[in-house]
């Protein structure tokens, strides 16, 4: 009982994503955050960044979140 920590098992779970699933998706989270930040810092309702440039950076965010969570390397997983 006591070589159990938590009720998890001994055995080795492999991870969910890889190295570059984390790297796209902290990206996707940063551009996420910077266009959201340029829209309030501009503040303004009619301006260049609020209207053209800061939904194209937030929207190109999203994508890179949905391509890091969707995209899956098959081949990492069978090296076991």
């Amino acid at each position: 009982m006591g070589s159990q920590k938590h009720g998890r098992s001994s055995s080795k779970q492999p991870m969910i994503f890889d190295a570059w699933n984390y790297k796209v998706l902290a990206l996707g989270l940063l551009l996420v955050v910077i266009g959201f930040s340029a829209m309030y810092l501009e503040n303004e309702v009619e301006g260049f960044i609020s209207l053209y440039v800061s939904p194209i950076v937030i929207m190109s965010g999203y994508a890179a979140v949905i391509v890091a969570i969707l995209k899956h390397d098959w081949g990492s997983s069978k090296k076991s």
